[in-house]
């Protein structure tokens, strides 16, 4: 037996000193339902800091791989739980600086030759000590066109994913479809994603509390007939082409704030209460196209 075997971790201390929970108690905070995706942030937090405590130990020395995918559509919060676990990484001491980078194609892919390289490199150099997340990943990689630059971006993000692993962690995110027949074309690539989060879509009942949130932050409010008609509205759109989830809702909670303006400006000279302007009524989304369709 050697003299580390009788040492003494505190798992929950170090746990408690990290203050991981507080960042585990925002995602639970920030995101309405999401139930697997938590989880399985908490499953990567998790092992990340048995692999800190067993370090402290000497039992390993390489870090884990750290870099992720997560997979789901529009508007499901993977920008906000990649924010997440920028911070749970900082904290456990395996990113410098816990910034998060967020690209599409169009940042690291060149028009020409030789211009790829230079923009590739340029982001990778900002995202350096932090998280680099590539939104819709998949369009880097265009095997039809071969006069494509994504190809030459993918090799350099390659290099970089395997010799400065301790100093940068990389989420591929998209559509769960297209990014599983992306890890397929480019089996490099897909050896070197070691989590795999997937998110669902949201139920009708969840985007209208996220609906009522995001109302409440700009202090308007729905009457009960206004839910309702929401709650149709939502299910409406979700029937629609490119429906976002969150994004969708914002979108239509900002158009129903400015039927309602407009209703009260075409009141003429009527005294407005407060409580006037801080209600959404039932025709402020009922004006919707959806609902004329």
């Amino acid at each position: 037996m050697t003299s580390t075997d009788n040492t003494l971790v505190n798992l929950q201390e170090e746990y408690e000193n990290r203050q991981i929970q507080q960042v585990l108690d925002e995602l639970e905070q920030d995101l309405v339902g999401l139930k697997p995706v938590k989880d399985r942030i908490k499953e990567i937090a998790a092992l990340l800091l048995v692999h800190r405590l067993r370090k402290l130990l000497g039992l390993t020395s390489a870090n884990p791989n750290l870099h992720m995918s997560f997979t789901g559509s529009p508007g499901t919060g993977k920008t906000t739980v990649a924010l997440k676990m920028a911070d749970i990484l900082f904290r456990l001491g395996y990113i410098r600086k816990g910034h998060l980078i967020t690209v599409t194609r169009d940042d690291l892919v060149g028009q020409y030759i030789g211009h790829t390289a230079p923009k590739t490199k340029e982001v990778l150099k900002r995202a350096m000590g932090g998280v680099l997340f590539i939104d819709e990943a998949y369009y880097l990689y265009k095997p039809d066109n071969e006069r494509d630059y994504g190809a030459e971006a993918i090799e350099i993000l390659l290099q970089v994913m395997e010799n400065q692993r301790d100093d940068l962690v990389i989420i591929f995110a998209g559509y769960k479809e297209r990014m599983d027949s992306f890890y397929e074309s480019n089996p490099g690539l897909s050896s070197r994603v070691a989590n795999h989060v997937d998110f669902p879509d949201y139920s009708p009942e969840e985007l209208l509390i996220i609906g009522k949130i995001m109302l409440e932050e700009q202090q308007y409010r729905l009457t009960e007939e206004s839910e309702k008609v929401l709650l149709d509205y939502i299910k409406l759109r979700m029937t629609q082409p490119h429906f976002a989830n969150a994004r969708s809702v914002r979108n239509a909670i900002d158009r129903a704030r400015m039927r309602q303006a407009n209703r009260m400006f075409a009141a003429g000279d009527r005294v407005l209460t407060k409580s006037d302007l801080v209600t959404i009524q039932p025709i402020d989304i009922l004006k919707s196209r959806l609902f004329r369709e």
